[in-house]
């Protein structure tokens, strides 16, 4: 695999002119998913076009890089408190403990020890694309650490590669996209092609967006549900209800940015509620064994107008767009039912990296 990349880097990459900060530092932006999700999943827009609109949000993956005098790896993830060693000479377990890193590293051809330090502001199966924000910021550090640098196709493609194709998680291709270009953005997928069309949203609006959305947390992700692979199948089965959900989410994803363009919130929280009974004909297997539909269902009838299960579902985040004189009713609702709430702000910008001289 590492070849793979070389070859190719004298083409995608320059040399970095500051390789005298030997520290090399990274962030990635976790995203809102409004509508199309799963649309962008190779079975489906292999045959039928795909299409998603998201932003990216002021909550991150985090990684550091310091080099070491060896060949050993040693990856620190701070917030879940895994610790994984191994000499590059030799092939690391995949074990499902910090596998992303230790595939992002074969991928990049790494020759050289490496103390590394991740950590995300979501929890694992949040449903804000934390897996993708924390591949492309690694991708980008060990890019960087190399010397080169990589475009943002290039590193979504690679992101692709490492989840998907190395670990073979289930799953579809907006995240890699939306992390590393961040903003919001209409992703298109085709058999052809892949293209990121920026939304050219009036700051006013996105304020205004902000401050009518709420995001809570329903609960941990009910580990090895299969969401994606259930929706697969329905699809393999030819079921005319999953069909014809993902193509009015489609559809959606075109209404939506045209509410953004032109301002008009109200219209765009009624299409998120849209999008959550046309996810769950999608595949209505997205909330079993969660209080989601319980938690939604407090939602509207305290005043909210439209909402968001992000992710494949089985727990993690709910986004809600709320007229701000209902949000109070609307938290004292969810909180009753063990709802966690967390602020957070639209972010413009993608992935990040830089080299740091200060430890």
């Amino acid at each position: 695999m590492p070849d793979e990349l070389s070859a190719s880097a004298s083409t995608i990459g320059t040399l970095n002119k500051k390789l005298q900060h030997p520290i090399v530092r990274a962030k990635s932006p976790l995203r809102i998913s409004f509508t199309g999700g799963g649309t962008d999943v190779p079975v489906w827009y292999e045959k039928y076009p795909g299409a998603v609109i998201s932003s990216s949000i002021n909550r991150y993956a985090y990684v550091t890089m310091y080099p070491r005098k060896d060949r050993e790896i040693h990856i620190r993830s701070l917030d879940m408190e895994y610790s994984v060693k191994y000499h590059l000479d030799e092939a690391p377990a995949y074990d499902g403990v910090m596998d992303l890193a230790k595939v992002a590293i074969k991928r990049l051809g790494v020759e050289r020890g490496l103390d590394i330090d991740v950590r995300s502001d979501a929890p694992a199966g949040s449903g804000l694309g934390g897996s993708s924000a924390l591949t492309s910021a690694l991708l980008g550090a060990l890019a960087e650490f190399r010397g080169v640098k990589i475009g943002r196709e290039k590193l979504a493609e690679l992101n692709y590669t490492v989840e998907r194709v190395d670990l073979n998680i289930s799953g579809g291709k907006q995240d890699q996209y939306a992390t590393a270009y961040g903003g919001f953005n209409c992703i298109k997928f085709s058999k052809d092609f892949i293209a990121v069309e920026p939304i050219d949203v009036d700051d006013a609006v996105v304020n205004d967006l902000e401050a009518h959305m709420l995001m809570c947390y329903t609960g941990k992700v009910r580990a090895h549900a299969n969401l994606i692979d259930k929706q697969v199948d329905l699809l393999s089965k030819g079921s005319s209800t999953t069909i014809d959900g993902m193509k009015r989410l489609y559809d959606m994803v075109y209404e939506m940015r045209d509410s953004l363009v032109e301002g008009d919130l109200d219209k765009f929280g009624f299409l998120m509620h849209e999008s959550y009974v046309n996810k769950k004909r999608m595949n209505p297997h997205i909330t079993d064994g969660t209080p989601t539909d319980s938690m939604y269902e407090a939602a509207l009838h305290a005043g909210a107008l439209g909402g968001k299960l992000l992710g494949a579902g089985g727990g993690g985040y709910l986004s809600i767009y709320c007229p701000t004189e209902k949000q109070h009713e609307v938290r004292n609702a969810l909180e009753a039912m063990g709802a966690l709430f967390t602020d957070f702000a639209f972010d413009k910008q993608g992935i990040q990296v830089w080299r740091s001289s200060s430890r």
